[in-house]
């Protein structure tokens, strides 16, 4: 259903949107997005610059849509993982050890050069990485050892490192070792049952901390896993009329299922779905350039919080759409310099 090409691909819309929603949310005339909380009056706002095709458009759409990158790396992720692991034996503790160094190793350089550049730009460096934060940084624990994790990880997006090794684990020591639809659907189950108690009881702050952690991600996780071990089941739909049709209600259920919390916790599904048929409906000159972004997406993700600090206090107000270009261009051209030195 998806080849190596077409997740390189998607990873490459994922790292866009992520680092387009990264910076543009910062900027004051943007709509703020529903990431980890849900708040009923965002998506009226953000329809109502849709609709009336307001001048920031493009800085809307990123800041209010683009963090649904990471569900689509999730994902990849669950669908990679039972391609690599699933025809022989995995040895829990290694598995887990060997990822965790492969997203130190990624992770150690930029981290150590923002908190550089932090400690030059800002008077509040001690408190900002004490050592008990840039420990659980470090051993990507932030996420579940403080309970308003929003607040304390610098950079924000690096919050994903202590996702991911969740999810890692999660997969070796569950889903690898009982390979069954119906844990799958139930882990679903469970996982929206939570979010959505959370949410009624207007409980923010620990809905907050549910979603930083591997209960918010595992949908598209699941999702991923699902398809990589039922791909015959859907392989008669996969024709350029089913896709054009995937596209067409996944693009209707993002905006409309925005709008209700019930709704917007099964939103990353269609953001997914509608990021594969978009993949495999683009023609490849369209699908060669996404394919070469994802081939550095990992180094975009670490490298682009930099550029962010460096760009964005400049251009918040004044030529924001240059800034924004300055910014892509410095972070995609950092990340490709860091590509190299690790290869």
């Amino acid at each position: 259903m998806i080849s190596k090409l077409e997740s390189q691909a998607l990873r490459g819309i994922a790292i866009l949107g992520i680092i387009l929603h990264n910076y543009c949310h910062f900027l004051g005339q943007a709509v703020k997005e529903n990431e980890y909380k849900f708040d009923a009056a965002r998506p009226v706002q953000f329809w109502d610059k849709l609709v009336s095709l307001d001048s920031d458009l493009f800085i809307h759409i990123f800041s209010f849509l683009g963090h649904y990158g990471v569900p689509i790396f999730l994902f990849i992720s669950g669908y990679g993982l039972v391609k690599k692991y699933e025809r022989g034996y995995v040895k829990p503790m290694s598995f887990l050890w060997q990822h965790f160094v492969k997203l130190f190793n990624l992770m150690i350089v930029g981290y150590l050069l923002f908190i550089a550049v932090w400690f030059l730009r800002h008077d509040d460096g001690m408190t900002v990485y004490s050592w008990d934060r840039v420990l659980a940084q470090l051993t990507m624990t932030v996420n579940f050892v403080y309970f308003e994790p929003n607040s304390i990880i610098k950079p924000g997006p690096y919050w994903y490192f202590g996702l991911m090794l969740q999810i890692y684990a999660l997969y070796v020591f569950v889903f690898h070792r009982w390979r069954s639809n119906a844990l799958l659907y139930v882990t679903v189950i469970i996982a929206f049952a939570i979010q959505l108690a959370l949410g009624l009881m207007d409980d923010a702050r620990w809905l907050n901390f549910v979603r930083y952690n591997f209960i918010g991600g595992l949908l598209p996780f699941c999702a991923g896993v699902w398809l990589s071990r039922n791909e015959a089941l859907c392989a008669k739909y996969d024709n350029s009329s089913e896709w054009i049709k995937v596209l067409l209600v996944s693009t209707v259920a993002v905006i409309g299922g925005s709008f209700l919390l019930e709704m917007w916790l099964w939103v990353p599904l269609f953001v997914v779905a509608g990021a594969a048929a978009t993949v495999k409906l683009l023609p490849a000159t369209c699908n060669n350039a996404l394919v070469w972004v994802g081939g550095i997406s990992a180094e975009l993700f670490v490298m682009h919080p930099l550029m962010r600090e460096l760009v964005l206090s400049h251009y918040r107000r004044i030529d924001v759409y240059f800034g924004i270009a300055i910014y892509l261009l410095a972070a995609i051209s950092l990340a490709f310099v860091y590509k190299k030195l690790r290869s």
